[in-house]
């Protein structure tokens, strides 16, 4: 599938005159590919001048597309036919303030792709916790269904790479942030899955309110044929969706009624009326996983009638039983001594970390910290007097993180040497504990991404731990 021309994809005032993307991570690579490619004059820039950068800039120049390090043009900028936002930047940085004041359209990456992508089906993941594994999940159920899937969006893999690519696929997984939703349009999901609400992103959100708006903007296109998922034990989801247009399907792990439900007396997962597998073919640990596999299977079922027959149930309940735990996501990296070492290091919010330790059933020794993120940890207080050993506070954070805890479990509070973070939790340690990484802050303080937090987890763990004493 050739990539369409820019006029047949992209509206008409977006195509007179040159593009600007701005921030060049891997989707503002991949969109700036997408537009040269597309016959666009583009013009792509970053405050950053790192590897990441340079690599981005040599890979687009052959394209054609010229590329500013360590800045911006905010004149060329504010003349621009439209202006694409990396999810990273914020609102108030100085390229998209200049690009407001000017009466400039700005829009996301997945905005560009989208607007590639005509007809293409997919499914929207939005929520504060559990997205990138639910995303996981409806990407393996259409795998299963026998699809041809992609997960693209906020999970890793751009959605213009998707775009980019000769076939387009049946569906995708399609995974969106709030700040990806800020500057999305046209979002109009065959179906769409909100998770679950809780505050988070205050260092960037002036209030809670301002990131739950962002958030609704999954919905700015619902109309009466839409189908709509959402999370019955969350009221902030409830009342999110109270009044928006279409056909709502909800999921509980609670007591009460829903579509998709946990039968606690059968131990099942039971979906549109009829039980779709037994909770111990579910290899997830945690209610907050059976949520994320009810959500994604009304999901995949509510996009399409055809996945509710009994034979695509079936089907559904094998892709099930065969999905694993996401890297990064309470993802064991290894038992030492009697002592398990568990890598949560995609919990980069408090109500993340809080789900993290309420799954936990040993003496845990909680590594705690990173780049604060604008909310208190007293909220990790209960949780942590049933089960925490000790508490590690690291990084910028630190110091807020012993103020919070200090009187509710002992907390030590060590600098930015991961390698003596991990040495100190091996010695606090006693065998038939657990130490978590559960930062509940960003990783970059100390590390570019989460990612990179988690791998250099795994890698201490094995090698302190076979180190002599």
């Amino acid at each position: 599938m050739p990539v369409r021309s820019l006029t047949e994809a992209l509206p008409a005032s977006w195509t007179r005159g040159e593009i600007s993307v701005v921030g060049l991570a891997r989707s503002g690579r991949a969109v700036a590919e997408l537009l040269a490619r597309a016959g666009a004059p583009v013009y792509a820039s970053d405050a950053g001048s790192g590897d990441a950068v340079t690599h981005a800039a040599s890979a687009l120049a052959p394209l054609g597309v010229e590329v500013q390090r360590g800045g911006h043009d905010l004149a060329r900028i504010a003349a621009s036919a439209v202006v694409v936002a990396s999810p990273g930047v914020p609102p108030d940085a100085p390229p998209l303030r200049a690009a407001r004041e000017a009466g400039r359209t700005i829009v996301s990456e997945l905005e560009i792709a989208l607007q590639f992508l005509p007809g293409q089906r997919y499914v929207a993941i939005t929520g504060t916790n559990g997205k990138t594994t639910t995303t996981a999940l409806v990407h393996r159920l259409f795998e299963g269904l026998g699809y041809a899937s992609v997960a693209a969006g906020n999970i890793g893999t751009p959605l213009a790479e998707v775009a980019l690519r000769a076939e387009a696929p049946d569906w995708i997984a399609l995974e969106t942030s709030s700040f990806q939703l800020h500057d999305t349009p046209s979002i109009a999901p065959a179906a769409g899955v909100l998770t679950n609400l809780s505050a988070n992103h205050l260092d960037r959100y002036a209030s809670v309110e301002e990131y739950f708006s962002d958030k609704a903007l999954l919905f700015r296109n619902a109309g009466p044929r839409s189908v709509w998922i959402s999370n019955a034990d969350d009221p902030d989801s409830q009342a999110m969706v109270a009044r928006v247009p279409g056909h709502h399907l909800r999921f509980t792990t609670a007591q009460g009624a829903g579509e998709g439900y946990y039968d606690r007396a059968g131990d099942r997962l039971v979906v549109l009326g009829e039980q779709l597998l037994d909770r111990s073919e579910l290899a997830l640990l945690g209610d907050h996983n059976v949520a994320n596999a009810l959500a994604a299977a009304l999901a995949v079922m509510g996009a399409d009638e055809s996945h509710r027959t009994a034979h695509a149930r079936a089907r559904i309940a094998d892709a099930l039983r065969g999905f694993r735990a996401l890297e990064h996501r309470i993802e064991p990296a290894g038992t030492f001594a009697g002592v398990d070492w568990i890598n949560d290091s995609k919990s980069t919010n408090v109500a993340s970390t809080l789900v993290a330790l309420r799954g936990m059933r040993k003496p845990t020794v909680l590594l705690l910290g990173g780049r604060h993120k604008g909310e208190p940890y007293t909220a990790l207080a209960e949780e942590l007097r049933r089960t925490g050993r000790a508490v590690i506070a690291y990084g910028e954070a630190a110091p807020i993180v012993e103020a919070d805890l200090g009187g509710v479990v002992p907390v030590e509070r060590l600098g930015s040497s991961f390698e003596e973070v991990l040495a100190r939790a091996r010695m606090l340690a006693r065998s038939g504990d657990a130490v978590l990484l559960s930062p509940a802050c960003s990783s970059y303080d100390m590390f570019d991404n989460y990612e990179e937090r988690g791998r250099e987890f795994k890698r201490l763990a094995v090698s302190l731990n076979e180190s002599p004493s």
